[in-house]
């Protein structure tokens, strides 16, 4: 039995999912519904649950488009699936081809999915907090626009990730963060110093006319039912899928 999806659609045909832990085949300590092919677990319990993710969201998995994540700012516009290529090192992929599904892993970082259904644009980015410093997001909807997005119309969802009070780093990691992103600036619920990923995610798409925006209350850390790479180490990975009808 495939684990609970939690995702949303649009009236236009926009559809954005994140997926859990459960309802996979790998097993421990990737138990179980690992979708990161480069994380140790065996690629054939990887494949299969690609399978089943895909398939429980009424995809083709063979339409879904993967990202060897590196941290960056690097954008990859694609018109299908890689095939035989090898998958290029990006942190987003964005398409105006309806019907082909995108996806971006994480394990605390933040999933980020957007759709403009009216230009048929959607984009998946991957923002950690190197590559929410580094601009991918500011990167991803500059790909968008220049496909014939607007910003204005823009939807956006961000998933399960680490939050502010849980992810903590040195005085001065915090402070190099927030000179770059300053809605990032944030502290432990200890009373240390932390950063807010996906608060500083949220304030670049306000600031370049990104409105329509949810957050998943969903924490990495404090939640059982997803991985978290700073919580467990080696463990398995989650993902975002982003389509349009």
């Amino acid at each position: 039995m495939i684990g609970q999806r939690s995702g949303t659609s649009t009236a236009s045909g926009a559809h954005f999912a994140f997926t859990d832990r459960w309802g996979g085949v790998s097993a421990v300590p990737y138990e179980e519904l690992n979708l990161g092919g480069a994380v140790g677990d065996d690629p054939e319990a990887v494949r299969t649950n690609r399978d089943l993710a895909a398939k429980s969201l009424g995809l083709d998995p063979a339409r879904v488009v993967w990202m060897h994540q590196v941290h960056g700012p690097d954008v990859v516009v694609v018109d299908g699936p890689w095939g035989e290529r090898p998958v290029p090192q990006a942190d987003a992929v964005v398409t105006a081809r309806r019907g082909l599904a995108l996806a971006v892993l994480t394990a605390d970082c933040t999933p980020v999915l957007l759709a403009d259904p009216v230009a048929g644009i959607v984009a998946a980015a991957h923002a950690g907090r190197p590559g929410m410093v580094a601009g991918v997001v500011p990167a991803t909807v500059g790909a968008m626009v220049e496909l014939g997005a607007e910003p204005a119309r823009i939807v956006a969802r961000t998933g399960p990730a680490v939050c502010g009070r849980c992810y903590e780093v040195p005085d001065a990691m915090r402070a190099e963060v927030a000179a770059v992103e300053p809605a990032a600036y944030a502290e432990t619920s200890w009373g240390t110093p932390a950063v807010d990923v996906t608060a500083g995610v949220h304030a670049q798409l306000e600031r370049l006319g990104v409105h329509d925006r949810e957050r998943s209350p969903v924490c990495t850390i404090e939640s059982d039912d997803h991985f978290s790479y700073r919580r467990d180490g080696l463990t398995g990975r989650l993902a975002g899928y982003v389509w349009l009808d």
